[in-house]
């Protein structure tokens, strides 16, 4: 029998500083049906933030940025006699890969047992995520000069363009014979097209884990599309494309005005009809979920049912990995209203030690914690509705070394994920790891021989054929970068000179058109 417990929302409501405007469309268009929340509380207990009684320190401000936000941050816990610690070593991370939070993040954190919150190892730096020896020289450095050289010469070390997507940066050559380069879009996959837009450079808090370090912080080379009619273009010349991928930064910054201009030729315009799909990568569903509860977001909601209602399929991709990032009030009612508009929700989910993988005290992988974290977050998926895409490893960028672990637990933590998860609950591939090559799964585990292997496949590819076949690596205990496994026969696996030879076609051919251009 279920205990006796009050359930108000108006304590959830203060808690998250929720604006009268964001109540009022909660309770008009019912997002926080309290059956629903029962149910989610009393199944997952642990992981529930939707009815809390303890103090609000985040009040004042929607946004914490950079050094100056993080200081903020330290004082009001300070003054709360919560004492994080490690400030300078937290301040080096700071400076090399930006910080940003919301106060719905701040508020998710349970700042009785922050250390333990997985929001909280999230988006705050941790002691450890860069090597000590680096952080030592941030620490010594005696003038604020110095340490900006320390930040900028660790940055070149950061491996912001990790799988040589510079060489994922289409071109063509226009009806008046100019080379177009579409400098801030990728096609990789014949099917998919991604842009990262000028509007969507910006996250609403950044994980700690960042695979874009590069977008968010600034670089230089960072990618940025500015003249939209120049994607449509290109999209007609590419009938292969069905899907556009809008991220960045976070796609959800993109507004009604610039959605608009993306998304009504797609609609009206006879040479695009090739264009199946529209999705926007986004994390404004953890960070932000406020940003989905104005009656102005309303425009972009309308917009997108336009969409639907025209043939194509409108897809919020989420990146969840662990039940507190879901079992909140704002995070449920931004879910519930974008489904309520026939949006889809997907979540590709990121396996991320210290955040959804986790370890014993001696630094062992803890299988069974583990998945548990993900065989809890596949079922509340299934009860809100939102297919539950992919789990993958992290990317060889940033920190790596700190946020991955050995792919041998990683699969055995998967294996026993897809046992006690109902097949239509589990995820919907196996786990992926992005490189040059493509997007390569870890099937298992097999014998050959006598020998225990790794059994791979490829779910994209740079050449698609590469898909059609299972292949083999040498079984390693240790190692956590899929591209580094060893070929369990011969010195290369079955792809690698073809790889080499599509990577050099891909530089030398850009590389001729821009000097005929020139010419």
């Amino acid at each position: 029998m279920m205990t006796t417990q009050i359930f108000d929302l108006k304590s959830a409501f203060k808690h998250y500083q929720f604006s009268d405007e964001s109540i009022s469309i909660i309770e008009n268009e019912n997002l926080l049906p309290i059956i629903l929340l029962k149910r989610l509380h009393f199944c997952y207990p642990q992981h529930s933030l939707f009815f809390r009684t303890d103090e609000t320190y985040f009040t004042d401000k929607t946004f914490y940025s950079g050094l100056n936000g993080f200081r903020e941050i330290v004082k009001k816990l300070n003054d709360h006699g919560i004492d994080i610690g490690h400030i300078k070593e937290r301040e080096f991370y700071i400076e090399v890969y930006r910080f940003l939070a919301t106060k719905h993040a701040l508020n998710s954190i349970n700042w009785n047992n922050y250390e333990k919150d997985t929001m909280y190892h999230l988006i705050f730096p941790q002691p450890g995520m860069i090597h000590a020896s680096e952080v030592k020289k941030y620490i010594d450095a005696a003038t604020d000069e110095g340490r900006h050289k320390v930040v900028e010469e660790y940055q070149k070390k950061t491996n912001p363009h990790d799988g040589k997507q510079k060489l994922n940066k289409p071109w063509f050559v226009n009806d008046e014979g100019q080379l177009e380069i579409l400098q801030g879009c990728q096609h990789k996959y014949p099917p998919v097209k991604l842009i990262f837009d000028k509007t969507t450079q910006n996250c609403f808090a950044f994980c700690t884990y960042c695979f874009r370090h590069a977008q968010v912080r600034g670089d230089d080379d960072m990618f940025v599309q500015h003249d939209v009619s120049q994607v449509h273009r290109y999209l007609i010349k590419h009938k292969e494309i069905s899907d556009l991928l809008i991220t960045g930064g976070d796609g959800g910054f993109i507004t009604y005005e610039r959605l608009a201009e993306y998304v009504n030729p797609l609609m009206e315009d006879p040479e695009l009809m090739h264009i199946k799909s529209v999705r926007f990568g986004s994390r404004a569903i953890t960070y932000h979920p406020e940003l989905l509860l104005t009656h102005k977001f309303k425009e972009i909601l309308e917009l997108w049912k336009k969409i639907i209602d025209s043939g194509i399929q409108v897809v919020w991709v989420a990146h969840l990995s662990t039940p507190r990032e879901v079992l909140n009030p704002g995070t449920i009612a931004a879910i519930r209203r974008l489904r309520s508009y026939g949006i889809t929700i997907k979540s590709q989910s990121p396996i991320i030690n210290h955040i959804s993988l986790f370890t014993h005290e001696n630094g062992i992988v803890d299988i069974d914690k583990s998945a548990q974290n993900w065989i809890d977050l596949g079922n509340i998926l299934a009860v809100l509705g939102i297919g539950f895409h992919s789990m993958y490893c992290a990317r060889p960028t940033g920190e790596h070394h700190y946020f991955s672990a050995p792919l041998a637990d990683i699969s055995r933590i998967f294996n026993k994920i897809y046992k006690e998860l109902a097949s239509i609950n589990r995820p919907s591939r196996y786990i992926t790891m992005t490189s040059s090559s493509g997007k390569i799964s870890l099937l298992g585990f097999a014998e050959i021989n006598g020998e225990k292997v790794f059994a791979l496949k490829f779910n994209e590819g740079r050449n698609m054929d590469w898909m059609d076949r299972v292949y083999f690596a040498k079984y390693d205990e240790k190692e956590n970068t899929i591209e580094k496994l060893k070929p369990y026969e011969g010195e290369k696996h079955f792809y690698e000179n073809e790889l080499i030879e599509i990577e050099t076609r891909l530089e030398e051919s850009l590389v001729k058109e821009m000097n005929k251009s020139e010419q």
